[in-house]
């Protein structure tokens, strides 16, 4: 019986839709984040309650018809609150990554194409800042600005921009040792034309797979900080803030307070780490595998 051969014509590739399919958890994990960038973006018309809307003769209920998730302490609507949370954790990793990827991008590159004396230093200080772990750095920066959504995200860009600047860096002189480059600079072209022609476009690859992967680390520590005391001030509700203040204390009497901002930080984590890897094996020539 004969059997079709595929006939694969050359210069041809995959579509989007069909290398996305081949990546069932990357696009698990999209649909994920973009649950929940909906729900962020239009809280206040999908929430049925207001973050802080407090009714004391409700306090504490377990999950009915009026209240699908339950209320904390004061009488508040949990699922009104994870849900204005999604806002607060969003804007946080975002924030927080496009911030800390517009600094790792400035160092590695200068860092990475001039080198000599500039990447001495600055590997000194790179250094140096990695020897204490990422989430102590972010407590010290924010004991010494304060609590707030635009200090978080300026820490945890600070925090960002310092350590990724070394995968930056590593990713420019791969470039800069092709022979193209060398033969641009042979040719008399600028660093500003090396730069903008030759070695930002050969690197978008692997600042796009730090975006996505940085996402849930982001959130992950603006989680810690706020259940330390650091982020985001009440009442202003975060995933981290709930898990801590009435989730922690009423934990055995309403485990609810604290499952469901779990479960909510718990996605967005596993969301972005999924596109994170998906994203690297399809833009990763290596990874990709062949037809």
């Amino acid at each position: 019986m004969a059997r079709s051969i595929p006939v694969f014509v050359k210069g041809s590739s995959p579509t989007i839709w069909a290398r996305a399919w081949a990546k069932p958890l990357g696009l698990l994990g999209a649909v994920a984040l973009a649950a929940i960038i909906i729900l962020a973006a239009g809280a206040e018309w999908i929430a049925p309650y207001d973050y802080d809307e407090a009714d004391i003769f409700s306090r504490l209920k377990p999950p009915s018809g009026a209240h699908w998730l339950g209320t904390d302490n004061l009488g508040r609507d949990v699922l009104s609150r994870v849900i204005f949370g999604a806002r607060v954790s969003m804007l946080v990793g975002v924030g927080g990554v496009a911030l800390g990827l517009l600094g790792a991008t400035a160092v590695g590159l200068a860092s990475g194409y001039f080198g000599g004396r500039l990447d001495i230093l600055a590997q000194r200080v790179v250094d140096a800042f990695m020897c204490f772990p990422l989430l102590l750095v972010a407590l010290t920066i924010m004991a010494l600005l304060g609590p707030g959504l635009a200090n978080v995200i300026l820490t945890l860009g600070l925090v960002l921009a310092v350590r990724d600047s070394r995968v930056i860096r590593g990713a420019v002189l791969g470039v800069k040792a092709n022979l193209y480059v060398e033969a641009a600079r042979a040719l008399g072209a600028t660093h500003g034309a090396m730069i903008g022609r030759h070695i930002l476009p050969n690197i978008f690859a692997p600042l796009i797979i730090l975006a996505t992967v940085n996402i849930g680390a982001v959130i992950l520590i603006e989680a810690a900080l706020s259940f330390l005391g650091f982020g985001v001030p009440p009442p202003r509700p975060s995933w981290g803030g709930m898990l801590s203040g009435a989730g922690l204390v009423h934990m055995l009497r309403a485990p609810w307070l604290a499952l469901w901002p779990g479960v909510a930080l718990s996605l967005a984590v596993f969301g972005a780490n999924m596109v994170g890897d998906a994203l690297r094996d399809l833009l990763d020539p290596r990874l990709r595998g062949t037809g």
